[in-house]
């Protein structure tokens, strides 16, 4: 397996309301967009939901004249270091997904992504299984 091609862990933020299907079918599009663009073997699966009060979700536009709704949803990503164009894919391909369904607005989409390495994982047991070998 190259380099990168382990998963990333996402974190999903939303303001509550939402079904528990469409919740699901977020978590079920954003992996399939993770095995694509990132090339992840699709049982390297990760991500936890939190949902949020409105009055807990402050959302802005970063001066973009971005329009938020209840519906905004913020997805940070951990991850080894992915190539630019991945990234750039991966984002693309996210908002596409999530409109086409009617999931989220590509508006009401921010993702984020924070790079870490190989020291900064452990799955289990107190070992950093990519540094000893197991993984």
């Amino acid at each position: 397996m190259k380099e990168g091609n382990i998963m990333p862990l996402v974190r999903f933020d939303l303001i509550k309301g939402r079904t528990q299907e469409d919740i699901e079918n977020i978590m079920k599009i954003t992996q399939e967009m993770v095995v694509k663009d990132f090339h992840v073997n699709h049982r390297d699966c990760y991500q936890i939901v939190t949902q949020h009060e409105s009055y807990e979700m402050n959302i802005m536009d970063t001066g973009l004249d971005i329009e938020r709704s209840q519906n905004v949803l913020v997805i940070s990503i951990t991850s080894r270091p992915r190539e630019k164009s991945d990234i750039e894919n991966f984002y693309a391909d996210l908002a596409n997904g999530l409109s086409e369904k009617k999931l989220v607005e590509k508006n009401d989409l921010v993702v984020n992504m924070t790079i870490n390495g190989d020291a900064n994982w452990s799955f289990g047991f107190g070992e950093a299984q990519f540094l000893t070998g197991k993984l």
